[in-house]
């Protein structure tokens, strides 16, 4: 679905520490997103958080038919940032 530039792609392979996600510690969590609809709809949502420096496009899951006519389905998982009450 998403294929990266050929100066992505080599910029991706020269460490293969650059696909490993980051350790967890105490500030930060697990969340999923799971997107439903269209492969337009699906791919223009992804396209929409990459521009907002959410994600990346290929960190996504390639769309998954859902057995519904016309639906796909797209996931990613996410470290995110959590603020604990002391």
């Amino acid at each position: 679905m998403f294929i990266p530039s050929v100066q992505d792609a080599a910029a991706s392979t020269d460490s293969p520490i650059a696909n490993t996600p980051p350790p967890p510690n105490n500030d930060t969590e697990t969340v999923r997103h799971m997107l439903f609809g269209s492969i337009s709809a699906v791919r223009a949502t992804i396209h929409r958080l990459h521009q907002l420096n959410y994600a990346e496009p290929n960190d996504w899951s390639t769309p998954i038919s859902t057995g519904r006519a016309n639906e796909v389905m797209a996931i990613l998982t996410k470290r995110v940032r959590v603020d604990h009450p002391s």
